[in-house]
């Protein structure tokens, strides 16, 4: 599994944590940045994310900023993308299960980095059950196709 990651400086901190996990789990990832806490414009580092998750280029994607609705909304802009804007446990399983998100959004203002780390392990190691699920994520792909 390839992983590109990305945050704004709302999300910095809580991108490092979560990339220093990627790299003791040896998941392959590219870090998008930002890198740094300065200030920075969220969609300047979720589009590139989406990009390459919607080319195939990556399996999946992470952004984070300070509440992840930001890093969601820039990233469901691209064609191909569901992104999931994930603070529990529960959903981060859901929405691989059930809808085959490719991008996970976090908040770091909203999650601690104990509980998005948890989130993301979920994330990660869930797979998508198909099934009846198939058809709902292909009327979503139906959609783009028709905007």
């Amino acid at each position: 599994m390839k992983v590109a990651i990305a945050a704004d400086h709302g999300g910095y901190t809580l991108k490092e944590e979560i990339r220093k996990y990627l790299e003791s789990e040896g998941i392959e990832y590219e870090d998008f940045g930002c890198n740094c806490e300065d200030s920075v414009d969220y969609p300047d580092y979720a589009l590139p994310v989406a990009e390459k998750v919607a080319t195939g280029a990556f399996d999946r994607g992470i952004l984070i900023c300070g509440t992840g609705v930001g890093m969601s909304i820039a990233a469901n802009k691209v064609k191909g993308i569901r992104c999931a804007l994930v603070h529990d446990c529960f959903t981060a399983k859901a929405t691989r299960e059930h809808n085959d998100s490719n991008v996970l959004a976090m908040g770091e203002r909203v999650v601690g980095p104990g509980l998005a780390l948890e989130i993301a392990k979920i994330w990660l190691g869930t797979e998508f059950s198909a099934g009846r699920h198939l058809r709902r994520v292909e009327k979503i792909k139906e959609i783009e196709d028709n905007q």
